[in-house]
């Protein structure tokens, strides 16, 4: 398909933003903006939205560079990695929505299959509506990709969005904002928010309707805490901490590549890289030497002050209780370099239960893959975890044991970039679900419409002195277990109704 030109003029204005000083007005005005645009979004026909997608990711090939270029200045990666983790993903994410968000977003009409018998003449259908305004709070590390996404979904799904970037995100957020705009979206709709905390909590102050939160689980529970009074409903994506088992049949050099590519991708700042290797102790010696001599020829770099100085304790403490460093270094002025991967760490240690957003690897040696789901399940986070196994059915009734949102078996990471999936955590991760047809339901809230054809009202009756006796022979008639019960139901059933239907006195 032949891709659309670029705008020869500026469309005014461009969608809805404010610098830093962003106060209680203007929230108050934008709200006010949103909902009445919302409104008419809402009647807009599901079809005008569909078109307004697929134009806006025939936009997004065209500026795929200048959008990846805004990404990877915020997270400080190369171009190539920012066109393939932000903007190919994020053009897959629209495409989904072009071609099965209608289906999935259709009224859903409830047949006479499995309706009570009671309920005669009940139909019963369910529509999917949206919240009205949702606030998305977008993180750092994916700043278009995450957040893009779970806009274009709010948006399919009818809302109006308050985008909030994450650190340094405000360029390519503004920069889409002006993409969908381009392609049709009408400015009220998507209101670009300064990326201080302040511009969040006067959003959810003002009243959003819903909050979609990316981040931390300490900044998630902050997050939860100003919702509480409110009554606002959330989804959160939060923390993780994720496990990596090996199994003793496993590929051992697939396995360390995995590893070398989940902590070098966007520098270890990634929410579902590996930080927590469990490996039989059958074939410990062989892959940590195989995982030593890979990190041997891998460039160190200097972590930030602020991600330094609260894990290097931690690491201290590991190698004090009998970890060894397989990679990285401890710098004496207090600067860690790395990726840091650590061999031989205690089962107990706090560094396979914290949630440090850092290209650090534990190795913990287990005995087996029983061992290593107990101890995967000790951490408090939940939100992905990776198998590697040559036997692919071991390996799947593995992950069905494994406490995770999402499992990857013989790969990591890039799985769940597919548009098809859901994608959450449980526990201390999170709770809903962003992306995916689960994703975009989760941006509805459910209008069940219910219509009772005939005048047969038998319930508008008042309550007669046979009516326990009715209700007890229906229940055990419906659901009592054997065919003698039902049938001794059954009879006192047409005895108990023809008495009700004599008159009394």
């Amino acid at each position: 398909m032949k891709q659309p030109a670029e705008p020869t003029a500026r469309h005014a204005p461009v969608t809805r933003s404010w610098a830093s000083d962003f106060a209680l007005e203007h929230a108050v005005t934008a709200l006010a903006a949103a909902r009445a645009a919302q409104t008419r979004w809402n009647e807009t026909p599901l079809g005008t939205r569909f078109t307004l997608i697929r134009r806006a990711r025939h936009l997004l090939a065209v500026r795929a560079d200048l959008l990846a270029s805004l990404a990877a200045q915020a997270r400080g990666c190369p171009l190539a990695e920012a066109l393939g983790s932000e903007i190919l993903p994020l053009a897959d994410a629209l495409r989904f929505l072009e071609r099965r968000a209608k289906r999935i977003l259709a009224p859903q009409k409830l047949g006479t299959r499995g309706r009570p018998l009671w309920l005669a003449g009940h139909a019963a259908t369910i529509h999917r509506e949206p919240f009205g305004t949702v606030l998305i709070i977008g993180a750092g590390n994916y700043p278009l990709f995450l957040a893009g996404s779970q806009a274009a979904q709010a948006l399919v799904a009818g809302n109006a969005v308050f985008l909030k970037p994450g650190v340094h995100g405000s360029p390519v957020l503004r920069a889409f904002a002006e993409l969908l705009h381009d392609a049709g979206l009408p400015a009220e709709l998507l209101t670009v928010l300064p990326e201080t905390t302040e511009a969040a909590q006067l959003s959810i102050e003002v009243g959003v309707d819903k909050v979609v939160f990316t981040g931390s689980a300490a900044t998630g529970r902050k997050v939860l805490a100003q919702l509480a009074p409110r009554l606002i409903p959330a989804t959160l994506e939060l923390s993780g901490c994720d496990p990596f088992i090996l199994r003793a049949d496993a590929d051992l050099d697939l396995a360390v590549n995995a590893l070398a590519f989940g902590i070098r991708l966007n520098q270890g700042a990634t929410c579902i890289a590996p930080r927590r290797v469990f490996v039989p102790r059958v074939i410990a010696t062989e892959f940590e030497g195989r995982l030593a001599r890979t990190f041997a020829t891998r460039d160190l770099f200097a972590l930030r002050p602020e991600i330094a100085r609260p894990l290097r304790p931690v690491i201290e403490h590991a190698l004090e209780h009998g970890a060894h460093l397989l990679a990285g270094k401890l710098r004496d002025d207090g600067a860690l370099l790395g990726p840091l991967v650590l061999a031989g760490v205690p089962a107990d240690s706090p560094l396979l239960r914290e949630d440090f957003f850092a290209p650090v690897i534990a190795v913990v040696t287990v005995t087996g893959d029983a061992e290593a789901i107990q101890l995967a399940a000790a951490s408090p986070y939940a939100l992905a975890g990776s198998i590697f196994s040559r036997d692919h059915a071991a390996a799947q009734r593995l992950a069905l044991k494994l406490d995770a949102g999402t499992v990857c078996i013989n790969d990591l990471i890039v799985g769940t970039a597919d548009p098809r999936v859901p994608f959450g955590g449980r526990r201390q991760s999170g709770f809903g679900t962003t992306r995916g047809a689960e994703g975009l339901l989760d941006l509805t809230t459910p209008k069940v419409i219910a219509l009772r054809a005939g005048r047969l009202r038998p319930h508008y009756d008042p309550a007669a002195t046979g009516h326990p006796d009715f209700f007890r022979s229906v229940i055990t008639l419906l659901h009592g277990q054997g065919l003698a019960v039902r049938f001794t139901a059954l009879k006192t059933l047409v005895r108990t109704a023809l008495k009700m239907r004599k008159p009394s006195g």
